[in-house]
């Protein structure tokens, strides 16, 4: 394929960028509605997933866990962080909270953060807690009202479901 292919040089792109009009959003100010927060892992360094179930593993994999907190209203970044992936989401999550100096009203996030350093990061900053429980979750005395209404709604919706989960075999009583 002797197909000559042209590619600009350094001088052309430069003075073609100054003409490009990009506009950045500038970040929001204010109350925080609702903040989500999750994770997910970056690999660093090691062998394909592919190849390690194909082959098995041959190197160490080097992996590092990323913390996002996200504003659900505008979905811009409000804090990150990265860490070793020997730290677990609940253990990030204080400092993830206390990256912010903006009011925030509530924070969701996955049943992983659903631990005591958790439910006593919230109160603290005033945060209202959406998490949900685990299986098996009791009561809290004290502090925690947020922990406690998650409870008791994870129990009256568990309570609740498998009678409305159940399919309609006919549908005579509509009539």
């Amino acid at each position: 394929m002797n197909v000559p292919l042209r590619c600009p040089d350094y001088s052309c792109v430069s003075g073609r960028a100054k003409s490009v009009n990009i506009s950045f959003k500038t970040p929001t100010r204010g109350e925080i509605a609702h903040l989500v927060i999750d994770s997910t892992g970056l690999k660093v360094f090691g062998e394909g997933e592919w190849k390690v179930k194909k082959h098995g593993q041959e190197r160490r994999r080097i992996w590092r866990k990323l913390h996002l907190a996200v504003d659900s209203k505008t979905h811009e970044i409000i804090c990150a962080d990265l860490s070793l992936n020997n730290v677990t989401d609940s253990e990030a999550f204080p400092g993830i909270i206390r990256q912010s100096h903006r009011k925030i009203r509530s924070a969701a996030a996955d049943g992983a953060y659903y631990t005591r350093l958790c439910h006593d990061e919230l109160p603290r900053k005033k945060i209202s807690a959406l998490i949900p429980p685990r299986r098996g979750a009791s009561y809290c005395s004290g502090k925690n009202a947020d922990r406690n209404r998650a409870v008791a709604n994870h129990r009256m919706t568990s309570m609740v479901t498998p009678v409305f989960a159940t399919p309609i075999l006919t549908t005579s009583w509509l009539a």
